[in-house]
C-alpha cells in the first residue's frame, strides 16, 4: 500500500502496523484474542455477518467540514456500501468493509484529517459535545476549543492504549445539559466567575456515570475547576484508572465501578496522589483563532415554483433557532435511524457549502447540525433539504427517536432496533401528530442493554431482550420509563416497567 508522504509521521507509523499486523493475523503469529484488541483501538469492529468489518470514524464533537464529509462518502463508496450511519456519540459508521481494505481506508480519510486510531477499544473513545456549542445563546463560553484540546491530548496518549475499559468523555455547552454529561465517565459543564473585576473560566467535573446493565449517575467532583487544569485533572483520573481498574471481570472494569466502590473521596485520594507524577501542573487550552468555518453570503430565492407550506412554518418552528450570533440561524436536520447515503451526503454538503458555514455538526441524537443559515436564506435551505429527503419536521421531538443499529449488524444486539423504530415513528406520524412539538418526551431504542441507544436516558425506552419457556428461548423487548432531564434540569435514569415478546 503506497502512504501519500503528506501523512503524519505518527499516522505513518499507523498504517503500516495495521497492515503488518493484519498480515500476522492472517498467517497465524498472533492470536485472535491479540489482533482483536489491536484492531479495536485502530476503529475496525467485528460486525454480526462473517467476514466483513465495521469502521468507526472517530470525529471529535461531532465537527465535520464539507471537505471530510465529501471524503468519507468517498470512501464508503469505494469500500463500503455507500451508506453513513450516525452514531449518538458523534462518529461515523460504514459497514461490510473488508478486512485487507481498512489500512486504505485509513489512509485515504488521514487526507482530510480524519482517524480511525481509538475509535473503538480501552481507550479514550470519541470526545463528544453540544452540537450547540459556539452558538448556543446560553453558553458561558464556548466549549469546542476545549474538547479539541483534550481529544488532542489523549489520542495515541501512551497512558491510555491498553487500560481496564473505554472511557468516555462528554462537554455540555451550558447547564441545560445538552451532551449528557451525567452518564459519562468524565463531564464538562462550562463555567464563568469574577474575582477582582475578571472573568475566569472554569467548569463544573463530574466522574463516574455510565450506562449499561448497571448505570451510574456521574458524581460531582468539583462546582468550579479552572479551565488549565482540566487535562490534568483528566489525566490523573485516567491514570488511577489503569492503575487501578478491574481487568479480570469485564463486566466490572469501567470507571463507574472503581469510583463506587472506593466511594468518591478514596477514589480522589488516589487522583491527587497521581497529580504529582504529571508532566503538566497546568495545562492552557488556546481558544482564539478557533475558527468557526467560513460564513455564507448572499441571499437566494427558494427552488423555481416552489411554494412553501405550513409545513415549512412547522419546521422552523421545531428545527431552527436563533445563534448568540445575532442575525445568523442554527438548523438541525432529523436523519432517520442515522442513516444517510452518500448520495444525499454529497448533496448535503453542496447545500452547506451555499448556504451554512463549514462547519457541520454531528448531534447526540443522530441528525446534524447546520450553523450560520441567514434568516432570508432559510426559505431556500428548506426547498433544498426537502429536495433529498432531509426536510422533516419536528428535530428531537417524540417523532424524532434515537436507535443504534440493533441486530441489523451488531454481534451483541437481540433484537432489530431499526424496524421498531421505523414503525413506532410511522404510528406516532399518522396517530399523533401534535407530539411532532413535543420536546420533553423522547424515545429511544437499544438492541441490548448495553445502551448504545442510549435507553436508559429517556422518557421511553426500549432494550432488546429474551424470554425463557423451558429450553426455548424468545427475543423480547423491555421497557423503561422515566429517564432524562427534568424541568428543573436534574437527570434521571430510567426504570423497568415490563417485558414484551
Amino acid at each position: 500500500m503506497e502512504i501519500q508522504e503528506n501523512i503524519k509521521s505518527e499516522v505513518k507509523k499507523d498504517l503500516l502496523e495495521l497492515e503488518n499486523k493484519i498480515t500476522a493475523f492472517k498467517t497465524g503469529v498472533i492470536s485472535e484474542d491479540k489482533f482483536k484488541q489491536f484492531r479495536l483501538t485502530r476503529g475496525v469492529y467485528g460486525q454480526r455477518q462473517v467476514g466483513v468489518q465495521m469502521i468507526r470514524i472517530k470525529i471529535p464533537y461531532g465537527k465535520l467540514t464539507v471537505n471530510q464529509l465529501l471524503k468519507i462518502s468517498d470512501v464508503s463508496d469505494e469500500f463500503s456500501t455507500g451508506n453513513l450511519h450516525l452514531t449518538t456519540r458523534q462518529d461515523i459508521q460504514i459497514h461490510y468493509v473488508k478486512l485487507d481494505d481498512t489500512p486504505l481506508i485509513w489512509a485515504k480519510l488521514e487526507e482530510e484529517e480524519i482517524t480511525l486510531r481509538e475509535a473503538c477499544g480501552n481507550t479514550v473513545r470519541n470526545v463528544t459535545a453540544s452540537a450547540i456549542a459556539g452558538i448556543d445563546p446560553s453558553e458561558p463560553f464556548d466549549v469546542t476549543p476545549y474538547a479539541h484540546s483534550l481529544a488532542q491530548y489523549f489520542l495515541r496518549n501512551p497512558i491510555t492504549q491498553d487500560m481496564a475499559r473505554k472511557v468516555k468523555v462528554a462537554f455540555s455547552s451550558s447547564e441545560n445539559d445538552s451532551a449528557f454529561t451525567y452518564f459519562h465517565d468524565i463531564g464538562f459543564i462550562p463555567k464563568v466567575k469574577i474575582e477582582n473585576g475578571n472573568e475566569i473560566k472554569g467548569f463544573k467535573v463530574v466522574i463516574g456515570g455510565g450506562l449499561g446493565a448497571q448505570p451510574f449517575m456521574a458524581k460531582v467532583v468539583y462546582d468550579f475547576l479552572e479551565e488549565d487544569l482540566i487535562i490534568p485533572f483528566s489525566e490523573a483520573v485516567l491514570r488511577v484508572f489503569d492503575r487501578h481498574g478491574e481487568r479480570t471481570k469485564r463486566f466490572k472494569a469501567r470507571l463507574k465501578f472503581l469510583v463506587h466502590e472506593n466511594g468518591l473521596e478514596k477514589f480522589l485520594a488516589l487522583v491527587e496522589k497521581e497529580k504529582a507524577a504529571l508532566k503538566y501542573q497546568k495545562f492552557p487550552i488556546e481558544t482564539k483563532g478557533f475558527v468557526q468555518g467560513k460564513f455564507p453570503s448572499g441571499i437566494f430565492p427558494p427552488a423555481q415554483g416552489e411554494n412553501l407550506t405550513s409545513h415549512f412554518e412547522t419546521w422552523v418552528k421545531t428545527n431552527v433557532f436563533e445563534q448568540k450570533q445575532k442575525g445568523y440561524f442554527g438548523v438541525f436536520i432529523r436523519v432517520l435511524l442515522g442513516n444517510i447515503s452518500t448520495k444525499d451526503a454529497r448533496k448535503l454538503a453542496a447545500i452547506v457549502k451555499k448556504l451554512a458555514g463549514d462547519d457541520i455538526r454531528i448531534t447526540v441524537n443522530q441528525g446534524f447540525l447546520l450553523k450560520f443559515v441567514l434568516k432570508e436564506n432559510l426559505p431556500a435551505l428548506y426547498s433544498e433539504l426537502k429536495n433529498i429527503g432531509l426536510a422533516e419536521a419536528g428535530f428531537d421531538s417524540t417523532h424524532d427517536i434515537t436507535a443504534c443499529p440493533g441486530s441489523d449488524t451488531c454481534n451483541l444486539a437481540v433484537t432489530n432496533s431499526t424496524s421498531l423504530t421505523q414503525a413506532l415513528e410511522t404510528v406516532l406520524k399518522n396517530e399523533y401528530p401534535d407530539l411532532i412539538y413535543e420536546t420533553n418526551i423522547k424515545i429511544k431504542i437499544s438492541g441490548c442493554m448495553n445502551a448504545c441507544g442510549q435507553h436508559i436516558a429517556a422518557n421511553i425506552g426500549i432494550h432488546g431482550s429474551s424470554l425463557k419457556n423451558g429450553i426455548n428461548i424468545a427475543p423480547a423487548s423491555q421497557i423503561v420509563l422515566g429517564g432524562g432531564i427534568d424541568p428543573d434540569g436534574q437527570p434521571h435514569f430510567a426504570d423497568k416497567v415490563i417485558k414484551i415478546p
